[in-house]
């Protein structure tokens, strides 16, 4: 079970952090529920306790992981060979994984790709969410500003 102020990370969210741990009754069923803020959304939600594995709910990676995946960004091979809709389709799974290496070979992937043809709406979107996904994750791991996580992103793409 996680704690007050533990760093986590909620798939298609991003990096929160657990403010408090509060005992709701609904509909005559109390459960516990961990309150949170979502880092980059500036925004409070509570999950239930029981739900946290299904939901995929993890704690952030360590710094070491996250300068792994730094200096890994570009490695692997980006299929060009399916169309938008399911790449999109493949996308979104990756996201839900939780698993940082997954969500950054997004931000991979339509990076290489917007660098040979303008993206559409949908994978523009898809862009921004990783990044920021990402970015959230980023804040927690190193303990930096939005803005100072955000460059090192940034920093990262622009090498390749």
């Amino acid at each position: 079970m996680f704690q007050i102020g533990d760093k986590i990370f909620y798939p298609m969210q991003g990096g929160c952090v657990i403010l408090a741990i509060e005992e709701r009754e609904i509909m005559g069923d109390t459960q516990l529920y961990y309150m949170v803020n979502i880092v980059h959304r500036n925004m409070q939600v509570s999950i239930p306790v029981n739900k946290i594995q299904q939901l995929g709910i993890r704690p952030i990676v360590t710094a070491a992981e996250l300068e792994k995946l730094l200096a890994t960004f570009y490695d692997g091979e980006t299929d060009n060979n399916c169309r938008d809709n399911q790449r999109y389709r493949r996308d979104i799974i990756k996201l839900k994984s939780g698993n940082i290496y997954q969500g950054a070979e997004v931000i991979r992937d339509l990076t290489r790709i917007s660098s040979k043809k303008k993206l559409g709406a949908t994978d523009k979107s898809m862009l921004e969410n990783a990044l920021q996904i990402l970015i959230s994750e980023v804040v927690l791991v190193r303990e930096i500003p939005v803005e100072q996580a955000s460059a090192l992103i940034d920093q990262v793409i622009q090498v390749h």
